[in-house]
């Protein structure tokens, strides 16, 4: 039975490796080799651990584990950083493991982070995803709307992202 609790300074090697593997895998047909060999692990590590130790932008981060109590997943979220649009909060980040996807892990994982949210005070969220990366069939399947789209720069690309939302969390709660 997975289970969904607050992402510990200890986590932060598991997070890195799963947020590395993770983003190789999902992107490795939407951004170019160059850009995605970039992140590393230590990289990776290094930012986690300052996100864990000192969260900043009322961040919250949570694990997702196994029967077996390993990490297979996460989400890390806060208020909207851009202070551009009409929501509270957003989702910085969500990832699991391939053998973890498609079986109810993520909604669980955004269930609990979208409850803390909502107890955070916020009342609508944000999430931005890369327009060709197919995992954003995931927020419109659970009622998000599109906001926006717009450029990013990853590496020495540029790649259209969108942004896609719930302008009241009670109907993203509902359908969880």
């Amino acid at each position: 039975m997975p289970q969904v609790r607050l992402a510990q300074f200890e986590d932060a090697e598991q997070i890195a490796n799963i947020h590395i593997q993770t983003w190789k895998a999902t992107y490795r047909d939407l951004i170019d080799e160059q850009d995605l060999s970039n992140i590393t692990l230590e990289n990776r590590i290094a930012l986690w651990e300052t996100i864990l130790k000192s969260p900043v932008n009322g961040q919250i981060a949570y694990v997702i584990e196994n029967e077996y109590n390993d990490v297979v997943g996460f989400v890390s979220g806060g208020k909207e950083r851009t202070k551009n649009y009409s929501y509270d909060g957003e989702i910085y980040a969500i990832y699991l493991l391939k053998d973890y996807q498609r079986i109810g892990y993520g909604r669980l994982l955004l269930k609990t982070f979208a409850a803390a949210m909502y107890e955070e005070g916020c009342r609508s969220l944000l999430v931005w995803v890369l327009t060709r990366n197919p995992s954003a069939q995931f927020y419109k399947n659970l009622g998000a709307k599109q906001v926006e789209a717009e450029e990013v720069t990853i590496g020495q690309g540029t790649y259209e992202e969108t942004a896609f939302g719930w302008e009241d969390m009670n109907d993203l709660l509902e359908k969880l």
